[in-house]
């Protein structure tokens, strides 16, 4: 797949957002939507003012535990691509 062909963040399914390249906005303690894999589960799942599913912003405001670790790893590869 092409860069002119690739799906917009906004369009890629939930399961792959995790992995997805880091957005402008994104942070080791925050994110520019959801990360989660299976949002469902997630105890702040729509919760007012933390879930990016409900926040005017789009930002959620608690990741995965595991997202500052992969915020670096995704932070290191554009790094290295670019």
């Amino acid at each position: 797949m092409t860069k002119s062909n690739q799906l917009s963040f906004e369009d890629l399914p939930q399961s792959e957002k995790y992995n997805a390249p880091i957005q402008p906005g994104d942070g080791a303690e925050k994110t520019k939507g959801c990360r989660h894999t299976n949002p469902d589960i997630c105890k702040k799942n729509s919760m007012s003012g933390i879930c990016a599913f409900v926040r005017n912003d789009n930002m959620c405001l608690a990741p995965p535990l595991s997202w500052s670790k992969q915020y670096i790893k995704l932070k290191s590869l554009k790094t290295i691509l670019n």
